[in-house]
Formats: structure tokens, C-alpha cells, sequence
């Protein structure tokens, strides 16, 4: 009775969790439903637009490792309450902003407050769920906070076009109160009973744990496979989604919205999927990042060498395809904790964090102002501009590759020797053969 009543508390605790998540999720999504409105508003061309995106993504990239030290410091609960906190104040400043200046602050402290939310709803994970399920929770919050998305696509963009600019972020900054409020509430970084944190660490054992978090070559496997899965489909949802298909391939805003609801909802499929084979099979993890990278490598191939418009049923396969780089980047998170102790999983997540929001406002900076030079908002402007992607994954699979190969060395070093996957697949059909 006693193990249901710590099940239910868990559920409980994660829900709060997952809502404050959700919220962070629908603040730093909602610049990307409104992204033909801000240049209206601000009289902003394309470089200027991608720098809102590209400075809240350098905060909450930057933040990352900071919040991962912070974490271990201070607790889950009061980074993803003071996240919450300062994302309503973004999203407020955003409603009443009219100049650059003021917006660009704004979104800078939703990068902030976003960056102190998601590995913090994921580092108290393991002190609420068996270890067995912890994979699967893990890719269950990262897809179900990607509804966020689906509140910036379908009721913000609503109030947007309805009731204009700042009715619309005014009702984004009274989500961010609703979840600081239920954070407050039920959110809590262990089970009641569970033994207190040690002490805090000092200034040179968080340096040593820095250190000895990116020296392993698990965290940086787990960096390379976050980057190279991640930012496609971030980039896409974010920002320059809706524009290149209104303006590249002629659909409609609503249409556009629509696509990526459809994303997230195939992301929701996908990321269950994942989380069951990185817990049957984690010593084949790098192979589902592979296998994303290669999809989406060759599926952006296609559409960029069709003619604009390309025909309806290659964007949605565009669109199934991105949703699978989400859950797949959750990926890189497991690797963090699987190859740290936990005493300092917090920083090698914050670690890991970085290589995906780096890729994402790398390749956001570099379309926008391709973008810009090749003459605005047309077709051929974007099928020249969605090519800055190429280089990127080329880096992210040569970074997973030397990086996999290192931590394999490790592990082997460690008694867990990897064998070959035809290896591996040869047994599998022995054993298959054995059963009958």
C-alpha cells in the first residue's frame, strides 16, 4: 500500500513537473506562430528576426551547464519555480513591447527562465521512478512538454489573429502563473523520508566535477547525439517552420499551424517508442541517433531538390520526420546519466543540453541571414538558406562517432565489452533459432 502511495506521489510530483515544462515549452515556441507578425511590429527583416530566436537561444544554451552546477546546489524545485517566474515576466515585457530593444530583453529572460526548466524536471527523475523506468519517463516528459508547441500553434496563434499582439502573450504570461503556482504547490526534488543531499559542494569540487563530466567520453557522446538531433526539428518549430511553408510552398498560416501540430503529435508516438528501445537495448543507443540523423539528412535532400511548391505529402513526410529529432535527442540525456554518478548528472545533462541549443541557434542566425542576403522571404531564398544544416549534422555524426568509439574503450576497460552489431544480430538469430 505504501509503494502506491509513493507511485501516485511520483505521478503527482512529475505532473507538476511536466506542466511547468509544457508552459516553458509553449513561452519559447511562441515567437515561431508569430514570426510574420514581429516583422510587421518591429519592422524587422529576416537577420533581425532570427536574432531574437538566435539570443534566447545563446541564453538558454549558455545557462545550461551553469543551471546543471546549480542543480546539484540548490535542488530541482527552486530552479523550475524560478524559471516559471521569469518566463512570465519575458512573456509580459514581449506584450507591451512596441521597439527592439524591450522585446529583445524579454526574450532574452524567456531563454532564462526556459533554460532553468527542463533538466530540472528530468534530474529529480530518478529520486521518484525505478531505474528500469527512468528512460521511458524520460522521453514520456520530453514529448508530452512538446504540447506546447500545440498551444503556440493552435490557441495562441488563435488569440494572435483574433485579439492581436499583446492579448495574445499577456494570455501566454497567465500560463507561466498557473504552472509557478503548481510548482509551488506539489513540485519536489525527493520522496518524503529519502536521506538530505550531502553538503554543497565547494568552488573547486564543482570545477572538478565540471571537468570530469566532459572528460568522459559518454557526456560528449551524449552532447554530439543531442546536437545532431535536435536542432532540425527545433529550428523548424521555433521559428522558421511556419514562414517556409507560408512563404516557400504557399500554404496557408492555419495550414502551417496545423503541420506543426502534427509534428509534435508524431513526436508524442515516436518518443515513447524510443524510450523502450533505449531501455531494451542502451548498448545501441548511438545507433538510433545514426539512423535519425541519416532519415533527416536524406528526407531535407528531397525536398530542397523539388521545385517549390513541393507536393503536400512530402512535407508532411518532412514534418513526421523532424518529429522524430525530439525524442530522439532525449537520447543524449541518457547517455549523461548513465555514464556519470549522481552527485554530478546534473552538470554532465547541462553539458549535454548545450550541443543541441548550440546547433539550433547556429543554424537559426545562419538561415536568417542567408536569408537576408538572398533577397527575403521567396522560395529559392529558403532552399538556399535550409542548406546551412548539411555542415552541422556532418560535424554532430563525426563527434558521435570518435565519441562512441572512446566510451566503448571505457566501458570495455570497465568489463562491458560491445560486440559488433552483425556480431550481435548473428546471436540474435541463434537464439531465435534455439527458441523454435
Amino acid at each position: 500500500m505504501a509503494s502506491i502511495r509513493a507511485s501516485r506521489g511520483a505521478y503527482l510530483v512529475w505532473s507538476a513537473g511536466l506542466l511547468a515544462y509544457v508552459v516553458a515549452v509553449l513561452q519559447r515556441s511562441s515567437f515561431g506562430v508569430a514570426g510574420l507578425e514581429a516583422a510587421d511590429r518591429f519592422d524587422a527583416g529576416p537577420t533581425v528576426l532570427a536574432g531574437f530566436l538566435v539570443l534566447q537561444l545563446l541564453v538558454y544554451a549558455a545557462l545550461q551547464v551553469p543551471v546543471g552546477v546549480l542543480i546539484d546546489r540548490f535542488g530541482a524545485r527552486t530552479m523550475v519555480l524560478a524559471g516559471a517566474v521569469i518566463m512570465t515576466i519575458g512573456q509580459v515585457l514581449v506584450a507591451v513591447s512596441t521597439a527592439l530593444p524591450l522585446a529583445i530583453t524579454a526574450r532574452v529572460l524567456v531563454g532564462a527562465g526556459d533554460a532553468l526548466t527542463f533538466i530540472s524536471v528530468l534530474s529529480v527523475l530518478p529520486a521518484w521512478f525505478p531505474a528500469r523506468r527512468v528512460p521511458l519517463m524520460t522521453q514520456v516528459t520530453a514529448l508530452l512538454g512538446q504540447s506546447g508547441q500545440i498551444l503556440s500553434a493552435i490557441p495562441l496563434a488563435t488569440v494572435l489573429h483574433g485579439a492581436g499582439w499583446t492579448a495574445a502573450f499577456l494570455s501566454a504570461a497567465a500560463a507561466g502563473v498557473v504552472a509557478a503556482v503548481a510548482v509551488f504547490a506539489v513540485f519536489s526534488d525527493r520522496p518524503p523520508g529519502s536521506p538530505p543531499p550531502g553538503p554543497a559542494a565547494s568552488p573547486r569540487e564543482v570545477v572538478d566535477g565540471l571537468v570530469a563530466a566532459w572528460r568522459h567520453p559518454g557526456t560528449r557522446l551524449g552532447l554530439w547525439s543531442h546536437a545532431g538531433t535536435q536542432f532540425s526539428g527545433l529550428v523548424f518549430a521555433l521559428l522558421w517552420g511556419v514562414p517556409y511553408l507560408v512563404a516557400g510552398h504557399g500554404m496557408s498560416p492555419t495550414g502551417a499551424s496545423v503541420m506543426l501540430t502534427v509534428l509534435v503529435a508524431a513526436g508524442a508516438v515516436a518518443g515513447p517508442v524510443f524510450g523502450e528501445f533505449t531501455a531494451r537495448h542502451p548498448l545501441r543507443r548511438s545507433w538510433l541517433v545514426l539512423a535519425v540523423i541519416g532519415a533527416t539528412v536524406l528526407v531535407w535532400t528531397v525536398v530542397l531538390l523539388v521545385p517549390p511548391p513541393a507536393p503536400l505529402w512530402l512535407l508532411v513526410v518532412l514534418v513526421l520526420v523532424l518529429a522524430a529529432n525530439g525524442p530522439c535527442s532525449a537520447v543524449g540525456f541518457d547517455f549523461a546519466r548513465t555514464f556519470n554518478p549522481v552527485h554530478r548528472r546534473g552538470t554532465a545533462v547541462g553539458i549535454v543540453n548545450v550541443g543541441g541549443f548550440t546547433a539550433s541557434l547556429t543554424t537559426t542566425l545562419l538561415v536568417g541571414a542567408v536569408l537576408g542576403i538572398a533577397g527575403g522571404y521567396h522560395p529559392d531564398a529558403f532552399r538556399i538558406a535550409w542548406l546551412v544544416q548539411f555542415p552541422i549534422w556532418a560535424i554532430a555524426v563525426l563527434g558521435v562517432l570518435d565519441a562512441r568509439r572512446k566510451a566503448r574503450r571505457v566501458m570495455a576497460a570497465e568489463g562491458t565489452v560491445v560486440p559488433p552489431i552483425r556480431e550481435a544480430l548473428r546471436r540474435n538469430r541463434r537464439m531465435r533459432r534455439n527458441l523454435r
